[in-house]
């Protein structure tokens, strides 16, 4: 679980919250369930029709790394590729066929069966390079649709404020009914702005953040397999990869 997260919305809600009360509002002001209708509604209405669906899907799927982060383990993936080149260098390429058949990342044994079935290095890097872009590119897309969703928001929120002060004009001979339209104005332009800057963008920036560092991750195992590949000396590899880390 990403702590970091968990505090970074608590720390946001709070401050907003708090700072609200602290100048004597009381937090039922805030509630109001037509401006929520309006902005959320409005903005995952129009992120929908600018987005396909396998898009759109895959983001909402995404939307748990921001708790619950991919786990990567380099170290390991290091250790696994260093054994990977001793099995090459003592057996033959052969001799990565149970590792391939065992393997349980699925871009990896792509590349282990690329190499048992003895493809030339820039072959393999060709094939494992379109797949890495292609997911990349996708995943990509996928985050930059809450990035568009913190763009609709506050315009949406705009939208709720003036529909909220076209109700206060109606019901002008009503003074019971201006309180209700004006708090609906306000606090629908609360709900856009805040939900973009306190949520939207920065879930964007983070999954964004999250996709370069599994590209990453796939680019150093793309390098080892190649090493492999090429015969390179398994301690050089393990040099090679450990850049990775840091």
């Amino acid at each position: 679980m990403d702590l970091l997260s968990i505090i970074g919305i608590a720390l946001a809600l709070g401050s907003i919250l708090g700072g609200n009360m602290l100048e004597g509002g009381h937090i039922g002001s805030l509630l109001q369930f037509t401006a929520f209708v309006i902005v959320i509604g409005g903005t995952t209405g129009a992120t929908m029709l600018q987005t396909p669906l396998p898009i759109f899907v895959r983001a909402l799927k995404m939307a748990a790394w921001i708790l619950f982060p991919p786990r990567q383990t380099p170290e390991q993936s290091i250790e696994k590729i260093v054994s990977w080149s001793n099995i090459a260098r003592k057996e033959g390429l052969l001799g990565l066929e149970n590792m391939a058949e065992t393997e349980d990342d699925l871009f990896a044994r792509k590349g282990l069966q690329l190499l048992v079935d003895g493809s030339e290095p820039d072959a393999i890097r060709g094939i494992l390079e379109v797949e890495l872009s292609a997911k990349e590119h996708t995943a990509l897309q996928s985050a930059k649709v809450f990035e568009a969703m913190g763009g609709y928001s506050p315009t949406i929120g705009i939208i709720g404020a003036v529909m909220g002060l076209i109700h206060v004009m109606q019901n002008l001979a009503d003074p019971g009914k201006l309180g209700e339209g004006i708090a609906v104005a306000f606090v629908a332009t609360i709900y856009g702005v805040g939900s973009a800057n306190l949520f939207l963008l920065p879930i964007s920036n983070k999954l964004k953040g999250l996709v370069q560092k599994e590209a990453q991750f796939r680019e150093m195992v793309i390098e080892g397999i190649i090493a492999i590949a090429e015969g390179e000396n398994p301690r050089n590899i393990e040099t090679k990869l450990q850049g990775y880390l840091h």
